[in-house]
């Protein structure tokens, strides 16, 4: 973390927290409603379970490429799009787990001694 006399670390912008990702589930949800296309609808056409496809509207399922590619085949949606949003997604979640990042601050401590 940098510090500056005077200034608060947390208004240095190096120390800022990036914002929340949104899960793609949501943004699915978002782009079926637009398109006026139920849940149903989709998993008949992409060869799901409802329920599957409702988990991951839901974020309680991840988006693996297959998901993503399927559903860029349904809807036109580059499947990258959704790979790099679950990516996103992903990251942020495990950086707020502080028994893992104390994990990586240690192997930063020995890579840094070789």
């Amino acid at each position: 973390m940098i510090t500056l006399p005077g200034i608060d670390p947390k208004m240095i912008a190096n120390n800022l927290t990036p914002f929340q990702p949104t899960h793609p589930g949501e943004m699915l949800r978002e782009e079926l409603e637009c398109r006026g296309i139920t849940q149903s609808r989709l998993a008949n056409e992409i060869g799901v379970k409802v329920s599957l496809l409702n988990e991951l509207i839901n974020g309680k399922r991840d988006f693996t490429i297959e998901y993503a590619m399927m559903i860029e085949a349904a809807l036109g949606i580059d499947s990258d799009f959704w790979i790099n949003q679950q990516a996103d997604y992903n990251k942020w979640k495990i950086r707020k787990d502080s028994s893992f990042m104390k994990r990586i601050a240690g192997i930063r401590r020995v890579a840094a001694a070789l």
